[in-house]
């Protein structure tokens, strides 16, 4: 097995020409050599390779088939890869043996493979060495073609042959900043899937994340924080399509990898781990604006613009937050094309390789730290359903954010509890967190959706004013109506916590 230690880039066309010139501080560049690749990737119908986090690629080049089994699961940097020279341009799954593909290769499994998608792509390869490493800079003009359509391959990998990663980082780094580079965490193949399952530059949602009992703490940290950085990252199409659901997933996955942070913070090192959560927060502010509008357009202003009369008023405003929210979009997508936003990818991508953590818990049993840290934040929750009533806007506001980890905490350690008891206790967690946290939600939506409406009734022009006045008072009212009932069922919901003070 080798380890396939790169990282992949997306360039924008004016910088990526047939023969671009590369220099770097420190590093000397070498020969360029050329080749052209054809890849095949075989799945089932149902892809059940994709499903089990694999990859079966057969590619032809200088004559050879050459046979690749990959691991796809979780960000990718570090992953396993497997490669045999083969006789044909089917896959041998005889060569499987030592691989993850290993328990899944049987006859059965050998006819239901096919050929789902195709690549073709033109490689510049140039090494890369610096006095203590060695890498190799590959450039690839290409396209992948499924399902009768095609996308075009405009991307540069930088990979680590031998030295530590500061190095590759350091590369990585100054190819950003010299060439508008964008830290890409989406494969070829995952193009190809998007092009055969037609999600191509539509919103990404979070994936499943396996962990094993017999990780470290700052292991299970590490497999959890790459999974949001692909969440994430993998919503910039999506945001620079101005597609609200974009934006929406990107702030979930900005939100899960800080919950994470928190979540392990007594075992991470306090280096550089400020500065991320900084930059994590600017950009997560960048997004709110059009994610609040777009909520406050859709489910406040739409329902009752369309039934109360006369409906000026609630075309009127409904137009105004429409322009609101395309401005907010606007933002949105300026901050994802950023160099901030660049630089912040790779800065959270090395942080998270280079996280050791604090020895004393960073290296004792994931399992049982994920059963404690459950049960400590579960006990606490529970402590606040008598004080909830009495609670101000902002402590709700806290709450809200404490019972949103425990629902991401739940989800980050499902895989690590397996038995029926567990997995029962673990559903329930979900279903009482959800619910705590929508009320709770709703109810702080409540505070901005009153400064909304107000602002739009006070701003109007004189002959929409009273039009405008009249569908914010119908909003503002009918939240008033929901307030009271809002709060029994957070604190109901608060209260059943107590069954759930250890899981199973």
């Amino acid at each position: 097995m080798g380890v396939e230690n790169e990282i992949k880039f997306r360039l924008p066309k004016r910088n990526l020409g047939p023969s671009p010139r590369l220099t770097v501080p420190g590093c000397k560049i070498g020969e360029r050599s050329e080749s052209d690749l054809l890849s095949t990737y075989f799945d089932t119908r149902k892809q059940k390779l994709k499903r089990r986090g694999l990859l079966l690629r057969v590619r032809q080049t200088d004559g050879k088939h050459i046979q690749t089994i990959k691991q796809t699961s979780g960000a990718q940097f570090g992953r396993g890869e497997w490669e045999t020279e083969i006789g044909g341009r089917t896959p041998d799954l005889g060569e499987a043996n030592g691989t993850p593909l290993q328990r899944l290769a049987s006859n059965k499994l050998r006819r239901k493979l096919k050929p789902i998608f195709k690549t073709s792509v033109h490689r510049i390869t140039m090494p890369v060495r610096t006095r203590r490493s060695e890498l190799e800079l590959a450039i690839d003009h290409g396209k992948v073609v499924a399902a009768g359509r095609a996308s075009r391959i405009e991307e540069v990998e930088l990979e680590l042959k031998r030295g530590p990663a500061a190095d590759l980082f350091r590369v990585a780094k100054a190819l950003e900043r010299k060439l508008a580079a964008e830290l890409c965490l989406k494969g070829k193949a995952d193009r190809g899937y998007e092009l055969i399952n037609g999600k191509s530059a539509q919103a990404v949602f979070a994936e499943p994340i396996e962990l094993e009992k017999r990780m470290s703490v700052i292991e299970g940290f590490r497999a959890i924080a790459r999974s949001t950085l692909r969440h994430f990252s993998g919503n910039a199409d999506a945001v620079r399509n101005l597609d609200p659901e974009g934006v929406h997933q990107m702030r979930v996955g900005l939100r899960r990898l800080r919950a994470a942070i928190s979540l392990f913070s007594q075992a991470l090192a306090a280096a550089k781990t400020e500065e991320i959560k900084t930059e994590l927060r600017w950009l997560t502010s960048e997004l709110a604006h059009a994610r609040e509008l777009h909520v406050f357009l859709e489910e406040k202003i739409g329902p009752v613009a369309r039934e109360i009369t006369p409906r000026r008023g609630g075309k009127a405003i409904a137009r105004e937050f429409a322009d609101k929210r395309a401005e907010a979009l606007e933002r949105a997508r300026k901050a994802v094309d950023s160099p901030r936003c660049r630089a912040l990818l790779i800065d959270v991508l090395e942080w998270i390789e280079a996280q050791h953590g604090r020895a004393d818990v960073a290296n004792s049993e994931l399992d049982e730290f994920a059963a404690k840290l459950l049960d400590r934040r579960i006990r606490k929750a529970h402590k606040d359903a008598g004080k909830l009533q009495e609670m101000t806007a902002p402590e709700r506001h806290k709450l809200r954010i404490r019972m949103k980890k425990i629902r991401y905490a739940a989800e980050f350690f499902e895989s690590l509890f397996r038995s029926k008891g567990e997995r029962k206790a673990l559903a329930r967690l979900s279903k009482h967190a959800k619910k705590i946290q929508d009320a709770l939600g709703s109810l702080n939506d409540f505070i901005a959706d009153r400064k909304m409406a107000a602002e739009a009734a006070l701003q109007a022009p004189p002959q929409n004013r009273r039009a405008r006045a009249f569908v914010s008072g119908i909003i503002v009212g009918r939240e008033d109506e929901q307030a009271k009932p809002l709060m029994k069922a957070a604190a109901k919901e608060l209260r059943a916590l107590r069954h759930l003070s250890a899981l199973g």
